[in-house]
């Protein structure tokens, strides 16, 4: 997910084939699925106050603790290519010079995303994120100011000011994900609290802090699952969200139109990545079909993997080893977890 982009430039998600064949390949690499016969119900509780519960109404939602990634999973992760470790935190000290904001000054950043779809086969998506850490924001603003050489402005709104600024180039964010990046609008919300996006999506977040109304409750809940995890998120899925994808087999397709939420986590031990993801269909029959699906192509696993040959055939073995894919009422629930060393070698590649 891209936390800044403008309202103008917003970034095309067309989802190409060869992305969701792979994504396929990895749900491919089942041993099992097990079916239950029975509906679960949509969690309606209301989660503890967070920085997530701040943000704007979303179609999904995020949580990053980016302290604890850059300063101890990132580094673990990386221990084995010190080039790209390098690389990462050339990036961060870029993005620094350009706009005055260090990342590694953020305890934890929540993101709040929209999908939009302004034509046939297009989405859009909109993100906000909210920055909150041990920095002083008006001081970092100032330092914004000088280090966008003037390329600014700022605009009030409300009682908030936001300071946007003109970067238009790209920008590789940690080192590993490129984002286009036109205007990034950044505005204090507190005296520890950030919002950054385009400048629509922070005129959101400012209306949202000023409101007494949560939202996003149930995304919140299903992102916040695992309180350990690094990396956590939410999102409602749509016929026109998965309609929009190129998944290249129809009967697949058709499956995936019954998901109506997604959700995960990411989490670290001292040696293990570990990638959790949840779908919810809209009814148990719908879960069981997907299963059955999944079973299907799990015939074929190892097949694929026997194809990937280096670093990423590696990975895949020990993915391949570790998975389990699970049908839980109308869930579909897929672990695995596979050696930091593994990973390390294919990031930003």
């Amino acid at each position: 997910m891209a936390p800044f982009q403008s309202n103008e430039n917003e970034r095309l998600f067309v989802v190409k084939r060869t992305f969701l064949n792979l994504a396929i390949v990895f749900v491919a690499l089942s041993s099992s699925v097990l079916i239950q016969a029975q509906s679960r119900a949509r969690s309606t509780a209301t989660p503890p106050a967070t920085l997530m519960t701040s943000l704007p109404e979303s179609d999904a939602v995020a949580h990053v603790k980016v302290k604890q990634l850059l300063s101890e999973a990132m580094p673990q992760i990386l221990a084995n290519n010190p080039a790209k470790l390098a690389e990462v935190n050339a990036s961060i000290d870029k993005f620094k010079d350009k706009t005055g904001l260090d990342p590694r000054m953020f305890e934890q950043v929540a993101l709040g995303v929209r999908y939009t779809y302004p034509s046939e086969g297009i989405t859009k998506l909109q993100t906000v994120a909210l920055a909150h850490g041990t920095f002083s924001a008006p001081a970092m603003m100032a330092a914004g100011r000088v280090a966008s050489n003037g390329k600014y402005r700022e605009e009030k709104y409300r009682d908030k000011t936001l300071y946007i600024f003109t970067l238009e180039e790209n920008i590789k964010l940690l080192g590993l994900f490129d984002f286009r990046i036109a205007e990034l609008a950044a505005a204090p919300l507190d005296t520890n609290t950030l919002a950054l996006g385009d400048p629509a999506a922070v005129r959101g977040a400012i209306d949202a802090a000023r409101s007494r109304k949560r939202a996003n409750p149930e995304l919140i809940l299903l992102a916040s699952r695992d309180p350990n995890a690094i990396i956590g998120f939410g999102s409602n899925m749509t016929e026109q969200l998965v309609s929009n994808l190129d998944f290249g087999n129809a009967p697949i397709a058709a499956d995936l139109r019954t998901l109506r939420q997604v959700y995960g986590s990411v989490g670290t031990t001292q040696t293990d990545l570990n990638l959790f993801i949840g779908a919810r269909a809209v009814n148990a029959d719908a879960a069981k079909n997907l299963g059955v699906t999944l079973e299907g192509l799990a015939q074929f696993g190892g097949f694929f993997v026997g194809r990937l040959s280096g670093a990423k055939g590696v990975l895949a073995k020990s993915a391949l080893s570790n998975l389990k894919i699970v049908a839980d009422a109308n869930e579909l629930q897929i672990r695995t977890s596979v050696a930091q060393a593994e990973v390390g070698p294919l990031l930003g590649n």
